[in-house]
């Protein structure tokens, strides 16, 4: 079971999720010591492998660095379920073996705490606090299988 934390704002950005000055790095497990730094400093030391972050619209937003994925990888987040996400970030997701979950208005469904399970596949949580099932649109087959494989290139060698 995973705990929610939600952050009721829109415009997440990636310089918010992993700080610029960290880039000097693509270790996942030191980007994770900074996951989120800039918007809630406290963030790794509460959040547990599995744990999902909850945001509002355009989730991702600003760089393209596949630095703010590998931060969430690093720091075990389970899941990101935004109103949207900002189209660069949502493929890195997917190429990095990452599921992104977009979910209207997630963070008037979801509060702060919330435990959840999540089908990936069927495209429900099932919010365990609250007793209710939410909906989303699950991946398509085929994005669902880079992030199974855990992410694009890992893909393509699985495919020869």
């Amino acid at each position: 079971m995973a705990k929610a934390h939600v952050y009721k704002r829109d415009h997440v950005n990636t310089d918010e999720i992993i700080p610029a000055r960290y880039l000097n790095t693509d270790d996942t497990a030191e980007l994770a010591k900074h996951c989120m730094e800039d918007l809630d400093g406290g963030f790794v030391k509460k959040c547990r492998p599995g744990d999902i972050i909850v945001c509002g619209d355009d989730f991702g937003c600003g760089s393209s660095r596949e630095h703010a994925v590998w931060s969430i990888q690093g720091a075990k987040v389970g899941a990101v379920i935004a109103h949207s996400f900002a189209r660069i970030f949502y493929r890195n997701c997917i190429n990095c073996g990452f599921y992104p979950i977009e979910m209207p208005d997630a963070v008037n469904k979801i509060n702060d705490g919330d435990e959840l399970e999540i089908d990936y596949k069927n495209g429900t949580i099932n919010n365990k606090t609250q007793k209710k099932t939410l909906k989303f649109n699950a991946l398509p087959d085929f994005a669902l299988a880079i992030v199974h494989d855990g992410g694009l290139l890992e893909h393509i060698k699985n495919q020869k």
